[in-house]
């Protein structure tokens, strides 16, 4: 917020061509500044006298009933309308009549209001008072719990609202206030003068916008948004895209202009700049001009320049300006590998460059970095240099050393380089202060020829010292001298690319002896425009301009050259030109009634009037290529379709074949085992899903031997951290007991677990699993909490338990049942993971007891396995318990303010996870049993399926939550809900694979699917009895709000009461 305000500081009120009073936005959400009085000033302040906000208008937390009247001035948002938390009772925006909704609220609305009443008192928000608002251009309207608001969320907001699929969301707002008799059913309050103006949906058909009344001739302009008094586009009541004077256009004029006398676009007199919906003269002060835009930055790849007084945005010549620090300070006294990248394309060096032994003592792979350095504003101190460069040409960008602090006199020093033969700093013109210091280098030549005294700036006399390097006699001698092309000042180097200055002409930074081309000032070698044809041997033009070609490579319009002859270019009067190329390549006009171009000069030429055989071409090409279309298509979806059968059959022969493993000798153990053993060659990962405790998934596909089909899979790599176990050999599992019961695990076949298809042994252990698409409950019920109804949380309870309790018919003890190991096969199917895994690493003689110090999640564990580590079925209810509070409170974290190793001493003293605000008292029930000391006492799986399955069959008595989010899209839910049994029995016959090929092969789900459980009733008596562990429950429902249920609990455990809150 104080950014904003010194923004606002800069941007207070701007005015601009028009009469029209433009103020910032703000963009601070429901946060807000200071004390009530300060914010009501600021608000006062940006806004008194406004008509556009260019921006967002936020009013929120506005405590005291304030005079809002300067709002009145309002006339347009072109973001978006935030009115929340306040306790005034109407807001004055009688003069607003549309909304653009440039940016949205939560990405949604333009429109938002909520919460505007105390929470002790009869007042609030009571009218919007928005009698003229007729458009939103985009986005939706949000009106929520406004306890007193009886007048605007009954407006006909379909009439409002542009787009037609905009969220309208109006719900917990007060009675609706009576309009006048003359209002009909919508009025923005009980005065004749506040109904609501139709101007939408009133409208004649041949009407495509707005109208100002029902008469086919009462349409408004096109160009026109939120109605309009007449036919024309200075009728408007407000533009759709840019007010242009008062005119409403499709865009601003723009900056260039076809001239039909000269052939040349050319600087329109008359252009404006596009400022959010406004055509104006001039950019505001603190705005840039980019093209015909006003911006506040410029865009990437451009910088802000001047040009006669303006500032603009222009692209950069290469890489766009950027000042780094340079070295000499005490955290970076040296260039060296550990800096070298924070100089990547800088252009200037604040400071000076030093290259010390320090920094470097071999090779800098990256100094090539510096190569875009332009502007040095101190010293380049050169001491040590890389081996293998001969050269300083990673400097050849270099133009000016600046020289405001030396090193005693000197700005240049280069000394002790065995290997430096040659300076090479081409580009360098100027020392502006200092001198030179080059000594040492026994192997440099070319310094000695390069006149100091030009690149010099200032009046005082500089004296270099250039001892002790190289001889200028022994330089001659192995031909380390000038080019011929140089001139008399010298040169950096060997070659005409490394002269000080040219003795004839130059290009492009090499001296030539001659120039075809256009020579421009000091004697550089200008190439012609990339339009003119090279002509060989000879000039190729007189000048630079397209209009001085001996001859063009394309096109030629009039006396310029040309990519293209000019096609629907604008001319300034509010027409397009139009031409086309003869045979000579000069560009003629079309003729006068061709609109779409041209390929010659008659009428007949024009495009879009092709002849009579073009048409019949059409006519018969276009069902032509509609049959062949649909063709193709067809065929791609026979061959999908067909790969997908295969797909299914293939796995339906995997899974139901129900083999054993090859025998391996004489001494194989008679127990059959169903999961096959996979080589690693068949599996193929192709990204990672996630990781736990036991280790990685990866989505992947199962090529089984012998085959071409791939199956979708989800591969579960097990990595044993303790060391404790290996799988490289196919013989240790299949001669161990406890990995034969394990891996037995394949013969698992329920709906409600993931089936086990087969094991990789190797390095890793690899558990091959069905793929489950829609990945865990704990992630849906976090991204679908507005969309869950009570029906399907209580239907997956179920699941869960009689997946479960299949797992402990088959003596299998899960250990790590959790939300974020239950998987959805879809919306309303769940399936059981990672059942077995904890058994593979951990095979001794207490099967259900850890022994290592491996990091368990404790917050799901039993008293008993965190305590004694002793795992049983019973532990696994506690865990269940823990998961359907997981799913009650939409996937809040257990115990989420609680340290993991402060959880035993919390369970212990009683304490236990809070009632979700959408159970009652009889859910909450079913979890604190699952969570009672004595495991002994604790429900079973087969009676929690009982429980659930009862509740099942009547949700909104068990789970209560908002009508707008359940009961209102379930208008009647006792017709709508089926008996529990049958909707269990059609969720397991959906099957186990795609469920879009089911109808192809009817009859396999059923060879998958098990018989339902037999559930017994509720609790018996001796389970009903408690001991010592009381539960005593206090139920307070309240019905001040009729939309809402309030339940809070006390649950006593141990003597210990904690409160539960809502």
């Amino acid at each position: 917020p104080s950014s904003l305000c010194l923004i606002n500081m800069f941007f207070r009120k701007l005015i601009l061509a028009s009469p029209e009073l433009v103020c910032p936005g703000t963009q601070n959400g429901l946060s807000s500044t200071g004390s009530q009085e300060n914010q009501y000033n600021l608000i006062k302040d940006r806004y008194d006298g406004c008509q556009i906000i260019m921006g967002n208008l936020e009013i929120t937390q506005i405590e005291s009933n304030w005079d809002f009247s300067f709002l009145k001035t309002i006339r347009e948002v072109t973001g978006y309308i935030l009115i929340a938390m306040n306790h005034f009772e109407e807001i004055p925006l009688g003069q607003l009549r549309v909304i653009r909704g440039n940016s949205l609220y939560e990405r949604r609305f333009a429109l938002s209001v909520f919460f505007n009443y105390p929470k002790d008192g009869s007042s609030g928000l009571r009218q919007l008072g928005l009698a003229n608002l007729t458009e939103i251009l985009q986005g939706g309207v949000q009106i929520i719990n406004n306890k007193y608001l009886n007048y605007g969320p009954w407006i006909f907001w379909q009439d409002i609202i542009r787009d037609s699929s905009a969220p309208i969301a109006i719900r917990l707002n007060g009675d609706k206030g009576p309009c006048h008799k003359s209002c009909g059913n919508y009025c923005w309050g009980p005065n004749v003068n506040q109904c609501q103006t139709l101007t939408k949906t009133v409208c004649a058909p041949q009407c495509s916008g707005r109208c100002f009344g029902t008469s086919p001739r009462d349409c408004c302009h096109t160009e026109c948004a939120a109605g309009c008094k007449g036919p024309l586009d200075v009728d408007c009541f407000a533009c759709r895209l840019f007010n242009d004077s008062g005119a409403c256009v499709p865009h601003c004029p723009q900056n260039l202009i076809y001239n039909k006398q000269t052939f040349q676009m050319e600087t329109n007199p008359n252009a404006k700049y596009q400022y959010g919906s406004i055509c104006v003269s001039q950019c505001p002060t603190h705005f840039v001009v980019d093209g015909s835009s006003c911006v506040s930055v410029c865009p990437p790849g451009k910088m802000e320049v001047v040009r006669e007084g303006h500032r603009q945005c222009e692209l950069c010549s290469g890489l766009c300006p950027k000042v780094c620090e340079g070295t000499g300070a005490e955290h970076r006294q040296t260039v060296d590998s550990s800096n070298i990248d924070s100089f990547i394309n800088c252009t200037k060096i604040q400071g000076s460059l030093h290259f010390l032994v320090t920094g470097i003592l071999g090779s800098l792979n990256d100094d090539f970095i510096l190569i875009t350095v332009f502007f040095l504003t101190d010293i380049l101190n050169i001491q040590s240099w890389p081996k293998e460069l001969n050269d300083l040409s990673v400097f050849s960008s270099l133009t000016t050393i600046q020289g405001r602090s030396l090193y005693k006199r000197f700005s240049l020093m280069v000394m002790h380089i065995p290997t430096l033969t040659s300076l090479g700093l081409r580009s360098l013109q100027e020392i502006s202060d200092g001198s030179v210091y080059i000594s040492q280098n026994v192997k440099l030549c070319y310094h000695h020829t390069v006149n100091w005294t030009q690149l010099f700036r200032g009046r005082s006399v500089r004296v270099n010292n250039l001892s002790n390097n190289k001889p200028r006699a022994e330089c001659g001698e192995a031909s380390h001298v000038c080019d011929l092309l140089c001139s008399d000042s010298g040169c950096w180097g060997p070659g005409p690319d490394q002269c000080v200055s040219c003795r004839n002409y130059s290009r492009g930074g090499t001296c030539v002896s001659s120039c075809n081309f256009y020579a421009g000032p000091d004697g550089e070698c200008v190439a012609c425009h990339q339009e003119c044809k090279p002509q060989h041997g000879k000039p190729s033009c007189t000048g630079p301009g397209a209009d001085e070609c001996v001859a063009c490579a394309n096109f030629q319009d009039g006396p310029y050259c040309m990519s293209s002859c000019p096609t629907g270019v604008n001319d300034g009067q509010k027409g397009l030109i139009f031409k086309y190329p003869n045979t000579q390549s000069h560009c003629e006009p079309c003729h006068h009634n061709c609109t779409q171009g041209c390929m010659g000069p008659g009428l007949s030429n024009c495009l879009g009037a092709e002849g009579r055989g073009q048409i019949t071409g059409i006519a018969l090409g276009g069902p032509a290529g509609l049959i062949f279309c649909l063709v193709l298509f067809f065929l791609g979806m026979l061959y999908h379709r067909g790969l997908a059968i295969r797909r299914k059959r293939a796995m339906r022969r995997y899974l139901e074949s129900g083999e054993s493993f090859e025998p391996l000798g004489p001494g194989e153990k008679g127990t059959k085992v169903h999961a096959r053993i996979l080589r690693p060659s068949e599996l193929k990962k192709i990204k990672a899903l996630g990781s736990g405790v036991f280790g990685t998934v990866h989505k992947g596909f199962w090529t089984p031997e012998g085959e071409t089909v791939k199956i979708p899979v989800a591969i579960k790599t097990i990595q044993d951290s303790s060391g404790r176990q290996t799988f490289t050999e196919i013989t240790d599992l299949m001669y161990n007991a406890e990995y034969v019961h394990m891996l037995s695990m394949g013969s698992l076949d329920h709906p409600y677990i993931v089936r086990l298809l087969g094991i990789c042994p190797g390095a890793s252990l690899q558990l091959v699993t069905q793929l489950s698409s829609q990945g865990s409950l704990l992630e849906h019920i976090k991204q679908h909490r507005n969309s869950l109804d009570p029906q399907r949380l209580l239907n997956w309870c179920v699941q869960i338990a009689k997946g479960m309790y299949y797992l402990e018919e088959h003596c299998m003890v899960h250990r790590n049942l959790a939300a974020r190991n239950i998987l959805l096969k879809n919306d309303y199917q769940v399936q059981i993971s990672d059942y077995g895994v904890a058994d593979l690493l951990y095979p001794d003689d207490k099967k259900y007891v850890y022994t290592d110090t491996k990091v368990t999640p404790i917050k799901w564990m039993a008293l008993e396995s965190i305590l004694f580590r002793r795992y049983t079925h019973q532990s696994d209810v506690w865990s269940y318990g823990v998961t359907v509070w997981e799913m009650m409170s939409f996937g809040a974290e257990p115990y989420a303010s609680v340290q993991p190793q402060d959880v035993p001493s919390l369970l212990e003293k009683g304490e236990r996870l809070s009632q979700p605000y959408i159970c009652t008292i009889d859910v909450y029930m079913v979890m604190v049993k699952c969570w009672m000391i004595d495991e002994n006492i604790r429900p079973t799986f087969k009676e929690l399926a009982s429980d659930f399955t009862r509740m099942a069959r009547d949700p909104p008595r068990y789970l209560v939550i908002k009508v707008s989010q359940w009961w209102m899209t379930n208008p009647d839910p006792l017709l709508k809900l089926k008996d529990f049994k049958n909707t269990d029995t059609e969720e397991s016959e959906r099957g186990l694979l795609d469920p879009d090929l089911d109808q192809d092969e009817e009859g396999f789900e059923d060879a998958l699917a098990t018989p339902p459980l037999q559930h017994s009733p509720s609790w018996s008596l001796s389970h009903s009895q408690i001991h010592s562990y009381r539960v005593m429950t206090f139920v307070l429902v309240c019905f001040d709000q009729p939309e809402f249920l309030f339940i809070s609990s006390v649950s006593k455990i141990n003597q210990h009461i904690t409160p539960f809150y809502p």
